[in-house]
């Protein structure tokens, strides 16, 4: 999910009663919630798995373990400077058990709601590096963000005016599981549509999320090096998918590929992070030109049409093809 929608989750929380609960409480929400994309920061790092979005601080080890740790210690310390100066805004107590319980909850709910994207989170790293996944939302979902602006609105009107100001943000909270639960079915639905339609179980499926009309799935399924595609609509059928698109190969096994992937080290950040890889290879008389797109991020296009890929990894690597009429390089 994007940063708003994290801190405006965590914002909520605070406002449903947990601010209460220890002075900086909401601080340790708000960037708890946002603590495990501080991986954007370290791509430089000699561990692969941190040279992409969604590693290691992602994961139960790194994301809930460490992180909120050193993040409710610096709050303390920070709490501590300010009480040493005596600073005028502090109210409330601290409570440092509370402090942590809620650094560790904001981190543990961020990779919850990135685990309902089809980015995906490898939540077991470094024992695995497998991605889990259930595609119950759009990265960026209006829906939530006004469920959460309102709860938060609503509950400071509330408290300024002297009123009820829990309740607001807790049924913006039980709202938000409400539409998180509808948008899971909806994607279990599509799943179970795409494997019945084939009668197998391909090697891996997603169901991902349309931007403004959130009860629709764009599909995409790999199964032993082919790709496919397809939409589903629940308006229309909850049994069958539309606009099945012709499988296509992959090329990740294609020798042109593998020599581009051996000879360019830069790829291989991508490769860690894609879970459904598809190689664009393009041929001159002399060279080979070699992209990197995810098929999760291909648009269905007409029925019977061929999806654009959209290469990620670029620039493009070429590859010289040893042909009698090339003369080699160098």
């Amino acid at each position: 999910m994007d940063n708003l929608t994290h801190s405006m989750v965590g914002w909520t929380l605070g406002r449903a009663g947990l601010k209460s609960k220890t002075r900086k409480a909401t601080a340790a929400l708000v960037l708890g919630s946002n603590l495990p994309d501080i991986d954007v920061f370290f791509g430089w790092l000699p561990w692969a798995s941190l040279a992409t979005h969604r590693g290691f601080s992602h994961s139960l080890l790194g994301g809930t373990v460490i992180l909120p740790a050193i993040l409710a210690a610096l709050l303390w310390l920070l709490d501590r400077w300010q009480s040493g100066r005596g600073a005028e805004r502090l109210t409330g107590r601290m409570d440092v058990r509370w402090l942590f319980a809620l650094s560790y909850a904001g981190a543990v709910i961020h990779s919850l709601m990135d685990l309902q994207t089809v980015y995906a989170v490898q939540l077991f790293l470094p024992l695995t590096s497998r991605w889990f996944h259930t595609e119950t939302l759009f990265i960026i979902d209006g829906v939530i963000l006004a469920i959460l602006i309102a709860a938060v609105w609503l509950s400071r009107r509330g408290e300024r005016s002297g009123g009820q100001w829990r309740r607001p943000a807790l049924w913006g909270l039980i709202a938000l599981a409400g539409y998180i639960g509808l948008n899971g079915a909806v994607s279990l639905a599509a799943r179970h549509s795409v494997t019945a339609h084939l009668g197998f179980h391909p090697d891996a499926l997603y169901a991902r999320s349309v931007p403004f009309r959130f009860w629709e799935r764009e599909l995409v399924w790999r199964d032993r090096g082919r790709i496919g595609m397809a939409t589903f609509d629940p308006l229309r059928s909850l049994s069958t998918p539309d606009a099945i698109q012709p499988l296509f190969p992959d090329r990740m096994r294609d020798p042109l590929t593998l020599r581009a992937i051996k000879g360019a080290p830069r790829l291989k950040p991508f490769l860690l992070w894609s879970t459904m890889p598809v190689a664009i290879v393009r041929k001159s008389r002399c060279e080979a030109s070699i992209e990197l797109g995810d098929a999760r991020f291909m648009a269905v296009g007409a029925p019977g049409a061929l999806p654009a890929i959209r290469p990620f990894a670029e620039p493009p690597v070429v590859v010289p093809l040893p042909t009698p009429k090339c003369r080699p390089r160098g």
